[in-house]
């Protein structure tokens, strides 16, 4: 089990967090009210989204559809109606589907935009507002550097997360609001380990990193967490690389 570090600055902080049902997300939500913080998660995923309010008393999970404006608009606004503000916004929602450049589709690259990037950009306009200082944490991929083939959608939508990342800490940095990228490498997720890792790609994973141990959920909630601290405030604009030292080609 993973033993965060304690960050006294976000007991009582209010975070939001989107696609917080599962996998990194949930080891996130965990960890931020592990340390005292009130956890508002969305997904689309209804049933492990009840099951982890159920688990975690400081956490409340709202059922949204990040590809619907009008439902993140209100699952925001509810939040800061409860709380009367927000202090830290995880951008964490993704979809991660292996396609081809012949089987891509304008249907499939919607979805994949409207997952992967356009809520981030949605989210962080609702939030904003609700803002005195804070923190937003926006999570890329590995997949950005190492560039999988089959996967040129995915990557595309990563990418503009580190951009969007750029410009919104130039751009909310006035306001005492600042803006990281956590790039994940290959995390033991439940449905990794389902779908894609067998014993050949986990070789594979530890041969490509500087320390060979298996990254898992919580590993990466570890980095989120010290973004959205007070312990990184000289910290913004920037991508934080959590992968171990994957050996980028």
């Amino acid at each position: 089990m993973t033993r965060y570090a304690t960050y006294a600055d976000l007991k009582g902080k209010v975070v939001l967090l989107t696609g917080g049902a599962n996998g990194i997300g949930a080891a996130t939500v965990r960890a931020f009210a592990a340390q005292g913080a009130l956890v508002e998660f969305c997904d689309r995923d209804a049933k492990a989204g009840a099951k982890l309010q159920g688990e975690v008393v400081a956490a409340r999970f709202s059922k949204v559809d990040l590809t619907n404006e009008h439902q993140i608009n209100r699952w925001v606004a509810a939040a800061a109606n409860r709380h009367n503000r927000i202090d830290i916004l995880v951008n964490n929602a993704a979809i991660d589907p292996r396609i081809p450049l012949k089987d891509l589709s304008v249907q499939k690259l919607d979805l994949l935009f409207g997952i992967n990037l356009r809520p981030l950009l949605l989210a962080s306009r609702e939030v904003v507002p609700h803002m005195k200082k804070g923190s937003i944490v926006n999570f890329s991929s590995i997949t950005f550097h190492i560039a999988p083939a089959k996967m040129s959608a995915y990557v595309a939508t990563k990418g503009g997360v580190i951009g969007a990342t750029r410009s919104l800490a130039r751009e909310l940095g006035p306001r005492g609001i600042r803006v990281n990228t956590v790039s994940p490498g290959w995390i033991m997720t439940e449905r990794q380990l389902r779908e894609f890792v067998d014993a050949k790609t986990k070789r594979l994973i530890k041969t490509s990193q500087c320390v060979p141990e298996l990254l898992q959920p919580g590993d990466i909630a570890e980095v989120a967490l010290f973004l959205a601290s007070d312990a990184s405030r000289a910290i913004t604009g920037q991508e934080i690389l959590a992968d171990r030292g994957w050996a980028h080609s």
